[in-house]
């Protein structure tokens, strides 16, 4: 049958319409990557008067241009006060008092004067730099002149040392631990901080202070290792993971990824744990071999590499993962941002929700039931009603939504976990932080030693504890102890364990 001009029409209007869709997807594509590279990664509102999204869910805050307002009005500046500069000293800093006196103690009739009190006149804070000294160790010999006298022999004994941190080394735990602590709190590489320790009087290689860091995390990987377990323990665990590079592992590139896991305690746990783990890989078994032994609720993203840790694990969603997509839907055009109905519903959700941060997990899930349920239900109706081509921002923002549908209705089953991941995605990014000052690790040791000290420091943190004191007396104390310690000894230097006068010293 031969092909009609209506029919050939209609096949020109459907390629029309075709190529229009294509051409909408690539254009919010470009718009899309061009924002990422040179736009603001915020997701804040840009009204400037609405200081948190959580807080306000209005969103038109600018009058509507109909374009028949004049060009000759001018619109009045509002001057900000300026702010106050604050100054606070913490109270535990110790006080030194400087009287200043009189070189003359005589009036102007020549009396001699008599002290009667004193003038408050400012108070300001000094700091003195880190300084370095020499300590030669001898062991005390003696000798019992009693029993030479009887056998004429001489009978000598000598004190004992404690262990050296490292033998036949310079370091001491203070040393290393600042040396720690620039590092990773810090975020200075080691090649930086010899220009310092070398203007204070110590020449140290770099190779020297690589052995030091690796050296000082076998020390103390026992301990790292009864943290874990004290982590996988907990009910409610978080978790997310980032690519790093490490030069030499065996079978692979220099430039092939390699991965650190973090998992860490929730928010309202009552010990607080935020573990660092390195893995060659992404995959599924490592995820296996991080959680082997939880029995719980863990909060992550859609990766699927947790989908292989198995039914004693119950799966929570982050529904910042949903947000942070449909919040690049209406970001998709430079110039043009609305806050399309399901990016509303999901700013009421966490508004609501800050509400409820200061409950019990009991109180939480309740109200979770009487008011975030109905506008879940609300949220996923629109995502059901909605039609877009999949490659589009809207697309691929429904896509991920749909394909996490039941983990993220799951945390209307516990009152434990928050409404995002964030926690866990802030833990992620103090270590991209480091990377971006280290760029990589040279050995599979380098890379599981950043995750020791990593482990260390951010769960010091966590607990109120100065990190570079709770490193210097970890390393003190663990250097002590037998080659194989027992759990029980090494329990006794757990953040939460802390007598209370080492407490002081280490907050």
């Amino acid at each position: 049958m031969a092909t009609t001009t209506e029919d050939l029409l209609k096949q020109a209007l459907e390629q029309n319409r075709e190529l229009s869709k294509q051409i909408q997807t690539l254009t919010e594509q470009v718009a899309y990557l061009t924002r990422k590279l040179y736009g603001a990664h915020s997701e804040k509102l840009t009204d400037p008067n609405q200081l948190s999204l959580l807080v306000d869910d209005s969103v038109f805050t600018d009058p509507e241009q109909t374009g028949n307002q004049s060009e000759t009005v001018a619109t009045p500046i509002v001057r900000q006060p300026k702010r106050k500069r604050t100054e606070v000293v913490s109270s535990s800093l110790p006080i030194e008092e400087t009287i200043v006196k009189r070189t003359d103690l005589c009036c102007a009739n020549g009396h001699q004067l008599s002290p009667v009190g004193k003038h408050f006149v400012r108070e300001v804070v000094h700091h003195i730099p880190g300084r370095l000294y020499r300590e030669q160790i001898f062991e005390q010999t003696y000798k019992c002149a009693a029993c030479e006298l009887t056998d004429g022999l001489s009978h000598l004994y000598q004190g004992t040392a404690p262990k050296a941190l490292i033998p036949h080394s310079l370091a001491t735990s203070s040393l290393v631990a600042e040396l720690l602590y620039h590092k990773y709190a810090l975020g200075t590489p080691l090649y930086r901080q010899m220009t310092e320790w070398r203007r204070i009087g110590l020449i140290l290689s770099e190779t020297t202070m690589a052995n030091w860091v690796i050296k000082a995390a076998e020390i103390v990987q026992p301990f790292y290792n009864l943290l874990h377990e004290q982590l996988l323990a907990q009910p409610c665990l978080q978790g997310d993971e980032t690519p790093f590079q490490v030069l030499r592992e065996p079978g692979k590139t220099a430039q092939s990824k390699s991965y650190i896991w973090v998992a860490r305690s929730v928010r309202l746990a009552k010990h607080q744990i935020i573990y660092y783990a390195y893995g060659d890989t992404r995959s599924g078994k490592f995820a296996q071999q991080i959680y082997t032994g939880f029995r719980g609720v863990l909060q992550c993203d859609g990766y699927s590499g947790y989908n292989q840790l198995g039914d004693s694990i119950d799966r929570v969603g982050c529904w910042a993962h949903v947000r942070r997509k449909f919040f690049d839907d209406a970001n998709k055009v430079k110039g043009h941002f609305v806050v399309t109905e399901p990016l509303r519903l999901l700013n009421k959700m966490f508004q609501v929700e800050q509400d409820w941060r200061a409950l019990s997990p009991d109180l939480r899930k309740q109200q979770r039931l009487d008011k975030l349920k109905p506008l879940i239900n609300q949220f996923w109706q629109w995502c059901d009603q909605a039609d877009a081509t999949p490659k589009s921002r809207l697309g691929i923002a429904l896509t991920y939504a749909q394909n996490q549908r039941a983990t993220l209705n799951r945390v209307l089953k516990y009152g434990e976990i928050d409404l995002s991941n964030n926690a866990t995605e802030r833990s992620v990014k103090t270590f991209v932080i480091g990377r971006k000052n280290w760029l990589f690790a040279t050995s599979p040791k380098g890379a599981t030693a950043n995750t020791i000290w990593m482990t260390l420091i951010e769960t010091a943190k966590a607990n109120g504890l100065d990190p570079r004191c709770y490193i210097e007396y970890l390393l003190d104390q663990l250097a002590q102890l037998p080659t194989f310690a027992t759990k029980e000894q090494l329990a006794v230097y757990l953040p939460w364990n802390q007598a209370s006068n080492s407490k002081k010293q280490l907050a």
